[in-house]
C-alpha cells in the first residue's frame, strides 16, 4: 500500500516535506506559484528525498531539466496507474539500505552498500539516488563498457533510448561531486564511441 499526502501548491509542498518527512515526494512541473523545476531545485539543496516529476510536458528538453536538477525520475502525462506505481517501487526500492553487502573500496573511493554511503579520499559525498546508483553500478563492474543504453537500463528498468543524454548530464555530476574533474587521473573515463568505463584501483593494489 501507499499513503498519499496531497498538497496544491510548493510553499505548503515544502512545509509539508519538512513535517512529515516523506519517503518519496511525486512532483508535477505545473504548480501554481513556484514552478516544479523550482521546488526540486530547493529540494535537493536540502533533502536527499527520492524525487519523481511528473508533468504533461513530455518533451525531452523538459525531462533533462528535471535529471539536472537532482530528479531521480521522470514521468509524462498522460500515463497508465500501474506504470507510476512501478516507477515509484523501483525508487523505493533503490532508496532502501542493503541489509548485507561488501564494502566496495578503491584508492580514492569508499561505498557501503549497507548505509548508501560514499567517501572520497575520506569526505563524505552527499549524492543523489541516481547518482548513487550509477557509481554502484559502475564501483561494482570495474573496468566495464558501459554503453549509454546500458546505463539507463539499468537504472531505470525501461527503454529509455530517447533520453540517454541524462547519462551524460548523470556522469557529469557524480564526476564533480568525487572530484574526478580535477584529480590527475580519472576514474570515470569516457570511451569514445562506446560509452563509460570506471578504472579506480582496488584499495591496496600495488
Amino acid at each position: 500500500d501507499i499513503d498519499v499526502d496531497c498538497t496544491f501548491d510548493g510553499e505548503q509542498g515544502l512545509r509539508r516535506l519538512a513535517a512529515t518527512r516523506p519517503n518519496l515526494v511525486l512532483l508535477d512541473v505545473m504548480l501554481p506559484g513556484k514552478d516544479g523545476f523550482t521546488l526540486c531545485r530547493e529540494i535537493r539543496r536540502r533533502n536527499k528525498v527520492p524525487v519523481i516529476m511528473l508533468t504533461a510536458r513530455g518533451d525531452v528538453g523538459d525531462r533533462v531539466t528535471g535529471l539536472e536538477l537532482g530528479a531521480d525520475d521522470y514521468i509524462a502525462k498522460p500515463f497508465d496507474p500501474r506504470e507510476l506505481v512501478a516507477r515509484i517501487h523501483t525508487v523505493l526500492r533503490r532508496t532502501q539500505p542493503v541489509a548485507s553487502s561488501a564494502v566496495l573500496e578503491f584508492e580514492q573511493l569508499r561505498i557501503d552498500p549497507a548505509s548508501r554511503t560514499v567517501s572520497s579520499d575520506g569526505v563524505a559525498v552527499e549524492l543523489t539516488t541516481m547518482e548513487y546508483e550509477l557509481l554502484l553500478l559502475f564501483a561494482s563492474n570495474p573496468g566495464r563498457d558501459f554503453s549509454r543504453d546500458d546505463i539507463l537500463a539499468s537504472l531505470r528498468g525501461i527503454d529509455a533510448a530517447l533520453l540517454t543524454r541524462s547519462v551524460d548530464i548523470l556522469v557529469s555530476r557524480l564526476r564533480a561531486k568525487l572530484g574526478d574533474t580535477s584529480r590527475p587521473g580519472r576514474i570515470i573515463h569516457t570511451v569514445w564511441g562506446r560509452g563509460y568505463r570506471f578504472t579506480a584501483r582496488p584499495a591496496g593494489s600495488p
